[in-house]
């Protein structure tokens, strides 16, 4: 069968693109085995021409109904599925999938009927919210930074916008690219319901990076290369931190006068 991303240039260019990602996860040791997730809405790159691609499956229910997402297109890791995989072989290791009109049940199209990853109910409420608040942000990932997740064993950093503050101060970069900080959710049961509603409750306050505690991150953004790009400024800024620290001292940090300056001379968030 003929992949749907042949003769289609704009999605070969999105599916490219998490593959790229895929590899970046892999090769920074954040996607060990099978962990992590991308999820990508592409219904931009598939209408008006989606009624021409083929089911591979029935209808398969979501658990929840999802009403922003009637005939949604969806571009998803696969379930079990590498990232070290994906990188390689996107279409053989992801799954595309439609949300059907009653919103409560999808159906994989084309090229394989590969089953999207256990924590699909989770990313597709993310994007539910998304479109109901007119956000422009399609793409949704969630891995494991070496250093974020060791700084989330540490109590203090827990509290609101402590590790923000901490990380902001690294190195300016972070503030410029990362302007909204790096929201927190306790620890919670991976993959269960009440994590991700205290995700989309984290979300809802201002945050596009949100930090599960001695687990990883979730992030949202406009494509899967901005996404990557916020987690991976933010890692380098945890790195920055425990790099001092294991010279022997305390990081003095950029102090709130240069970080204001940051944030009147390019308008920052927050």
């Amino acid at each position: 069968m003929e992949s749907i991303i042949n003769n289609n240039t704009e999605l070969r260019h999105q599916i490219d693109q998490v593959a790229e990602v895929a590899d970046y996860l892999w090769q920074k040791g954040w996607a060990e085995r099978n962990g992590g997730n991308i999820v990508v809405n592409i219904t931009d790159y598939l209408l008006p021409t989606s009624y021409l691609l083929p089911l591979t499956s029935p209808p398969i229910e979501i658990g929840t109904t999802l009403p922003h997402l009637k005939g949604c297109y969806f571009f998803c890791k696969g379930t079990n599925r590498r990232m070290r995989d994906l990188a390689r072989w996107p279409m053989d290791n992801g799954s595309v999938i439609r949300i059907t009109d009653d919103c409560a049940h999808y159906e994989i199209i084309a090229d394989k009927p590969v089953k999207p990853t256990s924590e699909l109910p989770s990313h597709l409420s993310v994007h539910n919210y998304l479109i109901a608040k007119g956000s422009p942000y399609k793409a949704s990932l969630h891995t494991h930074p070496i250093e974020l997740v060791a700084m989330t064993h540490h109590r203090p950093f827990l509290e609101k916008d402590v590790l923000t503050k901490i990380l902001w101060s690294m190195i300016p970069e972070t503030r410029a690219f990362c302007p909204k900080g790096l929201g927190i959710v306790p620890y919670l049961l991976p993959s269960s319901v009440e994590l991700g509603e205290a995700t989309l409750k984290t979300l809802d306050e201002g945050y596009d990076v949100v930090m599960w505690e001695k687990h990883g991150v979730f992030a949202v953004d406009t494509d899967i290369m901005a996404a990557f790009d916020q987690v991976d400024v933010l890692n380098k800024a945890a790195q920055i931190y425990m790099s001092a620290r294991n010279m022997g001292f305390d990081p003095e940090g950029m102090s709130e006068r240069q970080l204001q300056e940051l944030s009147d001379v390019f308008g920052l968030a927050k």
